[in-house]
Formats: C-alpha cells, structure tokens, sequence
C-alpha cells in the first residue's frame, strides 16, 4: 500500500510536469503569429493582391521586388488571425459542454486531431494555396486550447497550490507563441516551413501517449479523495467524477448536521445560514450564468481580450510604420516580441500566488474556504486591470523604442489575464460547472473580440495607417474593467460584516439561553 502512495506521487507530479510541456510547446502557438507572418510574407503568401493595391510600393513592385508595405496583404493576414482566434474562444463553449459531458479523453482526442490537421495545412500550403491558412490557424488556435482545457484540472491534484497551477498553466500557454520565432529563425537560416510543421505533426505521438498514460478518462475532481489515481498505476484507479465527489460531499455534510447535539444548533444554523448562495455548490448552471460575478468577469475578460487581439493582430503593420518600412529593423523588434513571449511562464505563477497567499491560514469564524479564495481574488483582479490600463497606454504612444516596454507589459498582463480568469471561474463557481463556464464565457468575449477586424479596415482607410485614435478609445474603455474588482471587494466586505453580526446575534442568543 506504501508503494502504491508513492507511485501516485509519482504519477502526480509526471502529469504536472508533462502537461506544463504540452502547454509550453504547442497549446498556444497561434499567438506568435506576429513572428509567422514575417516568414509568410518572404515566402510571397497574399503577395498577388498587392499588385492590385494603389497604397503599395509601386517603385519596388517596378524593379520586381515584393512591395514593403501592401496594406491589402497586411488585412488578410489581419483576418487570418481575427478568424482564428475568434474560433479559439468562441468553440469553447462547444469544448467546454464537451469536457463536462463526455471527460478528458475525448476532449483530447478531440484537441489533437485539430491540431494535427492544422500544422499538416500549414505544412502543405504555399503562395499559391494562400487561403489554406484559414482553417489551418483555426485547427492549430482551437485544438491547443482544447488541451489547456484539459490541462488546467491538474491544479486539482496539488490543493494547496490549485491556483498557483492553473496560471502556471496558462502562463505556459501564452510562453508557447515564442515557437513561431523558432520556426521564423530556423527559416532565416535555409529551413523551409514544411518540415517545420511536419515535426510538430509528428508530435501528437507525445499528446496521445500523454491521453492514455498521464490523463483520466472522466476528470479530476475538487477537493481530491483518498488514494485517487488514474492512468497506469498499482492498483484499481479510483476514477471519481466530478458529479459524484459534490453528492459525496453533500451526504457527509448532511450527516454531520445530523450528528450534532442540541447544544450545537444555534451555532450550526448561524454557519449555515453565512453560506453565499452565489457561492453554494449546489447551484444551477442557469443561476451561475445570471450572476452579477459572471457578468462582470465576462465584462472584464471581453475588453482587455480585445485590446489584446488588437495588439497582436497588428504588431507587424505597425512595427512597419514605426520603423519606415525597415525590413531588418522590423525583424529585430519582432524578435523581441517573441522573445517576451517566453517570459510569460515566468510571470503567470506570480498571479498564483496572490491568489493562494491565504493557504494555510486561519480563517475568520464562519468563513469557507470559497470565501477566503474570492477575497484574495481582488488583488489579482486589480493588478490585471492595472497592467492592461498601463500596457495600452504605452502602445498608444508612437515611439519605436518604447515598444520594448510595451512588449513587456503585453506579456505580463497576458499570463495574469488568462490565469486569472480560469482560477477565478474555478473559486467561484461549482466545479461540475466549470467546464461550461470557462467555455461560455470565453465564447462571449470572443464575439467582441470580432471589433479587431473592422477597427483594423477603420485604422488601414480612414485614418490612413494611424491607429492613434483607435488606441486612446480602447486605454478608455481599459477603464471599465476596475469595476469586476471593486464588485468584488464590496461583496467581501458585506460578507464579512454579515458573518460578524450574525456571530454577535448568536454569541447574544446563547448568553440569555
């Protein structure tokens, strides 16, 4: 029996470790796509439609040259990554009734026939095939959210630390965009695209072997059983679903109500009726969905998602005005940007431990470990909010090298944005739900992440290239999102004032008793 308790561990922190290089290296790839247009305008990609453009260079088009800047090449692969990464968020919602229906292994399996047809696209694409990158970013963009989806309930197996991994996690996913600087250097060096993305086709051996081996069939459930294991181990696996640890958990807290005295009853009545209930577990999908959290939270995902989006979307178009058309200085800053990419799971984790600073500390009387969770979410909140306000503040101000800066804070606010949104639908809501949740809500914020492609036509026409307005409207609107966390601190404190009068008004029973 001591073995197999060590060969759980094991298994543990093999998922753990496994799942962050599934997150690292291929879940989030699409969002180095500033890095993949570089080689993809080199290798002529869209390059027809700039002879029909009357914007672009037409001294270079004379001398046979590709033209440096092609606005209507730039707003296809603009719309490129509008398309994908809509599908990217808005799917989830499919994705996620799907984990929760059917489990893991047919959500990943699922994810990794995606992700395998779109790199096998990208792979066999070329100049003249140029339209094959619609669906192949979408496969890539929804597949690799799909095995984050999968990824993130392995915070579930580490209770102590469940946030601190699910934006470790995340933080991986965004780290994972710097694999299209590999690709765009490897092609700087001789190395065309197709045996690039045939090898990351090779790699879904690595993801089905990870299904069978490291993965459970159903889920992992929250807060953990005795001796649950899963995959290959020594024994019988324990497969709980999420379902039946919530019944469990109701049986035995009814059970204890039952079992306790007379004496007892006040103070037990006073403890439940200090229960939220937006945040009881026994709550319907429907009544999650109505909540003023999940608004404000779906408010606060939708606006720094778009600004985001935006951000990425037009990084390259950008770069080029900012560096006059400079193909080596454009290179270069694309570079960095990639290269920030890599530091987000680095700052992801710092987000984690805000939000798990309160582990292991006493809690106040008749406060859950839920309420303790959504109170040290505020700070998290804040800072997010505060990151985003800041990162589009630089981006607004047409200086090239404060670009650099702009980068830094794009990646910082990124892995605490995405981190935080799926450990906070985690806290707050039921887990049987959590699937659905995180689906939805990524599904709606991607409907306004749809304003990326008309902003772009608005910035690439009527403001001829100038996307000064377009950036001081959004650093307004950025404005917004500090309401989810004020909502959330005032919450707090009724909660805490309401759990001390009712502690006083019972303390006041039981003396006249």
């Amino acid at each position: 029996m001591k073995g197999c308790e060590v060969n759980t561990r094991l298994l543990y922190r093999l998922t753990l470790v496994s799942g962050m290089l599934e997150c690292l290296l291929f879940a989030g790839v699409v969002f180095g796509y500033a890095s993949l247009v570089f080689v993809l305008k080199e290798d002529g990609y869209f390059s027809e439609m700039c002879a029909h453009d009357p914007n672009s260079n037409i001294s270079l088009m004379e001398t046979g040259e590709l033209p440096s800047d092609c606005p209507s090449q730039d707003e296809q692969f603009s719309l490129v990554f509008t398309i994908a990464s809509f599908l990217n968020n808005f799917l989830n919602l499919v994705n996620g009734f799907l984990f929760d229906r059917f489990g893991t292994m047919a959500t990943r399996m699922l994810g990794i026939c995606l992700y395998t047809t779109g790199t096998l696209l990208v792979a066999f694409s070329d100049a003249a095939f140029a339209l094959m990158l619609f669906p192949a970013l979408s496969c890539i963009a929804v597949g690799g959210i799909l095995l984050l989806l999968t990824n993130m309930q392995v915070g579930n197996l580490f209770s102590a630390h469940r946030s601190t991994i699910i934006t470790l996690y995340n933080g991986a996913f965004d780290s994972s965009s710097a694999v299209f600087l590999i690709i765009k250097v490897l092609h700087e060096q001789g190395v065309p695209l197709r045996p690039t993305f045939l090898a990351m086709s090779l790699c879904s051996i690595f993801h089905v072997a990870r299904t069978f081996l490291l993965m459970p069939r159903t889920h992992i459930p929250y807060p953990l059983p005795q001796s649950y294991t899963y995959g290959v181990n020594c024994g019988k696996a324990n497969t709980y679903n999420v379902e039946q640890i919530e019944r469990m958990r109701e049986t035995t807290v009814t059970l204890s109500q039952d079992s306790r005295g007379k004496d007892d009853s006040t103070r037990k009545t006073t403890l439940v009726l200090s229960v939220d209930p937006f945040l009881c577990a026994e709550r319907s999908f429907r009544s999650c969905v109505r909540s003023w959290f999940f608004l404000w939270h779906l408010l606060w995902l939708s606006i720094m998602q778009l600004r985001h989006y935006l951000f990425i979307g037009t990084l390259n178009s950008t770069l080029s005005r900012l560096a006059r058309n400079d193909p080596s200085l454009v290179s270069r800053y694309t570079n960095a940007f990639a290269m920030t990419q890599l530091c987000g799971v680095l700052c992801a984790p710092w987000n984690g431990l805000i939000l798990d600073r309160h582990k292991g500390k006493p809690r106040s009387l008749g406060e859950t470990e839920q309420d303790a969770d959504l109170r040290s979410s505020c700070l998290s909140l804040f800072l997010t909010s505060l990151q985003c306000l800041l990162f589009s503040v630089c981006a607004s101000i047409p200086i090239l090298p404060l670009q650099y800066l702009t980068f830094i804070l794009q990646v910082l606010n990124r892995s605490f944005l995405y981190g935080g949104n799926a450990a906070f639908i985690s806290i707050t809501f039921p887990s049987s739900h959590f699937g659905k949740l995180y689906g939805l809500v990524m599904s709606l914020s991607a409907i306004l992440s749809l304003l990326q492609y008309p902003l772009f036509a608005l910035i690439k026409g009527p403001l001829h290239g100038d996307p000064f307005h377009v950036d001081i409207a959004l650093t307004l609107l950025t404005l917004v999102v500090f309401i989810h966390p004020l909502h959330i601190f005032i919450h707090s404190k009724r909660r805490a004032q309401s759990r001390k009068n009712k502690a006083d008004d019972s303390d006041s029973s039981e003396a006249k008793l």
